[in-house]
């Protein structure tokens, strides 16, 4: 970042204050997803609704990443984030008047979902992007610290609170205080300046163009491409896992028993985001980043191997205390090596590339648990006298099945990122770009 010691000091002030408002969003958005997943599938008893409502949460980031990217490098990046929080706010002052009407159906909560996720779409490459030019190269690891500590603290506020308002309050409740948390974003949002930022100069490009750059940029980068997919293997073992983690549970427990473990699982997030934020990523980065992948594959498997609140949530703690110091070494990668100008377009097909397989893991999800894990895994299963003598058979087991293999698939993740050399040595191989001091 370039400009005074002055210049330099509003920047910062700029995005404590936006990381502030964006900590209040964040929690208000994950309380909103908690509740309306719980509710789904308490009132349809259904896995598979359950994970349609992931599903529009999922197609946008695939569906208008480019044209995200292509509006965060042509456009003023915070009023692109006062945009999004609105619309994201509207999708919940609609899902809240239909409620209160007594109109509400399980469409409205796709077609909500759809659109909150899609704000959060066109919101989250300005904000990546805005971060280098509001903080200081040396200070990068421990901002991308804090913005990760938002998604620990949402975590550990989210499910409990909006489990309290469903009881006190019904669904209206979580409606309201989610509607009040995106005032919070437009507020410190409007309260703030954003430097300006290198944009590129030239002829006016289409959105296509503006994603084939990004792509071009990416392919003559083998250490960002290979890294990229990677993450894009992760991203599918995740999200498969992740959208079954409340059935996994509610096959033995309580739906409050899975609100309880979620919100304590959280609390590994924020112990994550906290070192991180106070002492950078570890590095080697891509070392720090392989050996988390590691790990939670690990941990994975573990969670899948009994019907245990202690071992899901112990195994559930160390994979969100290891995810934002995975994310957080990423972030500095892509935002030292990527230059300002193209960081909107390259964040967005990243992410796109990335979160890809996401709406495709969460369709096989359903149905692979309850048509093919869980069969194999019941008292008269194939796979009974075997897999079942270790980890048990019955409601459920299927599911810790499938969290087993994704476990599995992520360990050989790592391993195969480790031992590409253009991605082990990105660090060395791909100069920082100019302008990050």
């Amino acid at each position: 970042m370039t400009g005074s010691p002055a210049q330099a000091r509003t920047s910062l002030r700029s995005f404590f204050v936006v990381w502030a408002g964006q900590l209040v969003s964040i929690t208000g958005t994950t309380m909103l997803a908690f509740g309306l997943q719980i509710w789904v599938y308490t009132e349809t008893g259904s896995v598979t609704r359950l994970t349609l409502v992931a599903l529009a949460n999922s197609l946008p980031a695939v569906l208008l990443a480019p044209v995200a990217g292509s509006v965060a490098d042509r456009l003023d990046r915070r009023l692109v984030m006062l945009a999004s929080d609105a619309l994201g706010g509207l999708a919940t002052l609609g899902l809240l008047s239909a409620h209160l009407t007594g109109n509400l159906e399980i469409w409205h909560i796709y077609v909500a979902a759809f659109m909150g996720a899609a704000a959060n779409t066109f919101q989250e490459p300005a904000w990546q992007a805005s971060i280098p030019v509001l903080v200081p190269k040396a200070k990068l690891a421990r901002a991308n610290g804090l913005v990760q500590l938002n998604q620990g603290i949402s975590i550990v506020v989210a499910p409990a609170l909006a489990g309290a308002l469903l009881v006190a309050f019904d669904l209206g409740g979580v409606l309201i205080v989610d509607a009040a948390s995106f005032l919070a974003g437009i507020g410190t949002l409007a309260a703030v300046r954003f430097p300006p930022f290198q944009s590129e100069e030239g002829e006016t490009r289409s959105v296509r163009k503006d994603a084939i750059i990004a792509w071009r940029y990416l392919r003559i980068r083998p250490g960002l491409f290979g890294l990229l997919w990677v993450y894009s293997g992760v991203n599918f073992m995740l999200s498969m896992t992740g959208v079954l983690v409340i059935p996994l549970i509610v096959s033995f427990a309580t739906e409050a028993a899975a609100g309880t473990i979620l919100s304590l699982a959280g609390i590994g997030a924020v112990v994550g985001s906290v070192a991180v934020g106070a002492a950078g990523a570890p590095r080697p980065l891509v070392r720090t980043i392989m050996g988390g992948i590691l790990v939670s594959g690990i941990v994975l498997a573990i969670g899948g191997s009994r019907a245990s609140l202690l071992v899901i949530g112990a195994a559930t703690v160390m994979l969100l205390l290891v995810n934002p110091v995975v994310n957080s070494a990423s972030q500095v990668i892509w935002q030292t090596k990527v230059e300002e100008g193209v960081q909107g377009r390259v964040f967005s097909l990243r992410r796109m590339i990335g979160q890809a397989v996401s709406p495709i893991a969460i369709l096989l999800a359903g149905p692979l648990a309850d048509g093919v894990f869980e069969p194999l895994l019941a008292a008269d299963g194939a796979l009974a006298g075997s897999v079942g003598s270790v980890i048990g058979v019955g409601e459920g087991r299927g599911i810790g099945l499938l969290y087993i293999v994704a476990g599995l698939a992520t360990i050989a993740l790592a391993v195969v990122g480790w031992s590409i050399g253009h991605i082990r040595n990105i660090e060395t191989e791909l100069p920082d770009v100019a302008g990050r001091d």
